[in-house]
């Protein structure tokens, strides 16, 4: 069974989806992606299902962005998950190389 991966930023358009991507052809991980910000469109906000379907969750920041912050708000049932926080600032676009190799070392501490 695949350990089920799931990342947060604020909208859900650069960081979260760029992570989630990492994993598209895992045979380990399985991976989804949300957003906790207050513009964040609806389809793409984080959800207590998805909170639920999680092993680990992993928000991209807390200092400026305080993402796991905002999901405890929206879904105080995360509290029970491990957070983990990546320090990833909001300076990339989704298909940035720089992005990807900056979650990939951020990754390798935890998976």
């Amino acid at each position: 069974m695949k350990t089920h991966l799931l990342f947060l930023c604020s909208s859900n358009i650069d960081r979260s989806p760029a992570a989630e991507a990492l994993f598209k052809d895992s045979e380990k991980f399985e991976a989804r992606s949300a957003g906790v910000g207050p513009f964040c469109l609806d389809e793409k906000k984080v959800t207590k299902e998805l909170v639920d379907w999680a092993d680990e969750i992993f928000v991209m920041d807390e200092r400026m962005q305080q993402h796991k912050t905002d999901l405890l708000k929206q879904v105080p049932e995360a509290e029970d998950k491990q957070i983990i926080i990546l320090g990833v600032s909001n300076d990339y676009v989704r298909y940035d190389l720089e992005l990807d190799e900056i979650l990939r070392v951020k990754l390798e501490d935890y998976l």
